[in-house]
């Protein structure tokens, strides 16, 4: 019996023995710190069906199935599964804005379409599997999340989900160094329009990016969808900052183009909530706070900034901004947060809590400032925060994931 056959029999997929599917098929995948093969007879006795390893010490009896390479067995199980499918699906990747976008469009696409969406931010070389895999019988589209931190990786990814569609919502300067600089993040995001033009897919382009539109014009056999940020105006959303019109228009450009009516692609976008620190707007008992740290890096911190400093008080008397470190920036790091530095000084009223120690280093080497306080680690601000609490403030919070700036939202 094929792997793809005994999936058919469990279609669930387990990864990790603390959740544990019934009758679910184990996968027993390797990391830098975990090898799932030492797990594999407790993710039996757990209740998963079969397990699928690729350690021959790991093998205890029928129920265990020896590949050669676990995540490899896993991909090419999702990839067979999608053909089976047969669906349209569309991939959603670039530098910023992923997970809005996927979330925004997954909901307009759902007025018409029994639609599975990436759950969460499972967009990696086991993410996008594991999606797919999630997907069933009476699943009648996919929206699949693809994130890269380099080049190939999308690649990969596109070759697994073999999309119909795909938007690139913008290139932006993340993942610099792994990527090797802002050219090879052009490169390596720019391999989804390389799969959709090789494919005969289409292209969803934002007509105002003219990095976008350069990068389809690169390659002439790709059909693209051009449409424009403004079809975000007169939208409404509960999403903090202007920068979110481009993820709205491109919602709005979606449903429309699969025939969706007008006023539910208005309800589905005005309906999403944003979480998990993206774009959130949170009232508390003595401040209003925009949480977007869930990550950050040169081009997202520039719009969340920019979009901040338009921002009306309305009853409160200040504006603070508190931006942690931009990390995975690599040799860029110096320059980019001196940069980002100096765009929040433009603000010549606004107090800025700098955490982290790049951002240390960069004020530094700036011209001080009463306004600006440095912190090198989150627990520093925090204790401050403690002795002088923020009141009557709008607040932005912006940094990367690693830093941890959410944790402060329960003192502000």
């Amino acid at each position: 019996m094929s792997l793809y056959d005994l999936f058919c029999r469990h279609p669930r997929i387990s990864t990790d023995t603390r959740r544990i599917e019934a009758d679910s098929l184990f996968f027993a995948l390797r990391g830098a710190t975990f090898d799932g093969n030492r797990f594999a007879t407790e993710a039996l006795a757990a209740g998963a069906a079969y397990a699928v390893v690729d350690d021959p010490a790991a093998v205890a009896g029928e129920r265990t199935i020896l590949v050669d390479n676990t995540l490899q067995a896993l991909q090419e199980l999702a990839h067979e599964h999608r053909r089976a499918l047969g669906i349209p699906i569309l991939a959603v990747a670039g530098s910023n804005g992923k997970t809005t976008t996927k979330e925004l469009v997954s909901r307009v696409l759902a007025k018409r379409f029994d639609l599975y969406a990436t759950r969460g931010n499972l967009n990696n070389h086991i993410g996008v599997p594991l999606t797919l895999l999630a997907m069933t019988r009476d699943t009648e589209f996919g929206v699949v999340e693809m994130g890269a931190s380099a080049c190939g990786e999308i690649a990969r990814l596109a070759a697994i989900a073999e999309p119909n569609y795909g938007i690139l919502t913008n290139i932006g300067r993340s993942h610099l160094e792994g990527f090797g600089g802002p050219e090879g993040i052009r490169r390596g995001k720019g391999e989804l329009y390389d799969f959709l033009a090789a494919n005969g897919s289409r292209a969803f382009v934002r007509e105002e990016d003219p990095v976008l539109t350069e990068m389809i014009a690169e390659r002439p056999g790709l059909a693209a969808e051009y449409y424009s940020e403004r079809l975000a105006d007169g939208i409404e959303s509960a999403l903090a900052g202007d920068y979110n019109r481009f993820n709205i228009a491109a919602a709005v450009a979606i449903g429309r183009y699969f025939d969706i009516d007008e006023e539910r692609i208005r309800h589905a976008i005005a309906g999403y909530r944003p979480e998990n620190n993206r774009s959130q707007r949170l009232e508390t008992p003595h401040n209003t706070l925009i949480v977007d740290c869930y990550n950050a890096n040169p081009t997202s911190m520039r719009a969340a900034i920019a979009g901040f400093q338009t921002e009306p008080l309305d009853s409160h008397t200040r504006r603070v901004l508190i931006l942690g470190d931009m990390l995975e920036l690599g040799e860029w790091s110096a320059a980019e947060h001196a940069a980002i530095l100096q765009l929040a000084m433009q603000d010549s009223a606004a107090e800025i809590h700098l955490v982290g120690a790049e951002f240390t280093r960069a004020y530094a080497a700036a011209e001080p400032s009463e306004r600006v306080r440095c912190y090198p680690t989150r627990e520093e601000l925090a204790a401050t925060l403690q002795a002088r609490p923020i009141q009557d403030a709008l607040v932005l919070l912006k940094g990367s994931h690693g830093i941890g700036l959410e944790k402060l939202v329960g003192m502000l």
